[in-house]
């Protein structure tokens, strides 16, 4: 038995999944690992500032672990980047984690999503999630 890279997911079938959550979510975050279970900080630490703007429910995560080069590959498509985590509200790139993270702490990032409340605008950093 060999192992797999690509997780069996064709990359025609990633840019597809791609272009269709992109176009049909409000917010989708395209991570490493999901909701219950990031594999990476970055991706954890965009979940955190996103959840303080939107239930957990309101935001569309995707995997991109079992075909890593294809998404990444799609994803460039859109976004001009290849680094992961990235964030999309209403089919318009935001960024990725420290993006996220610099528009939440000036303040800026509610509008960018989209949303009336700015919980924690004053703040110095996110509380850890544990």
């Amino acid at each position: 038995m060999t192992f797999d890279p690509s997780g069996g997911v064709d990359p025609e079938n990633v840019q597809d999944r791609v272009d269709s959550l992109i176009e049909e979510s409000e917010l989708v975050l395209f991570m490493k690992g999901n909701k219950l279970m990031p594999q990476c900080g970055y991706s954890q630490n965009a979940l955190d500032i996103l959840g303080r703007y939107h239930d957990g429910e309101d935001i569309v995560t995707e995997d991109v672990l079992p075909a890593l080069d294809a998404y990444r590959a799609a994803l460039s498509e859109h976004s001009g980047w290849e680094t992961i985590p990235q964030t999309y509200v209403d089919g318009e790139f935001i960024g990725g984690s420290d993006i996220l993270e610099e528009l939440h702490q000036r303040g800026e990032l509610a509008d960018e999503l989209g949303v009336d409340v700015d919980p924690g605008a004053g703040d110095d950093g996110l509380e850890a999630p544990f």
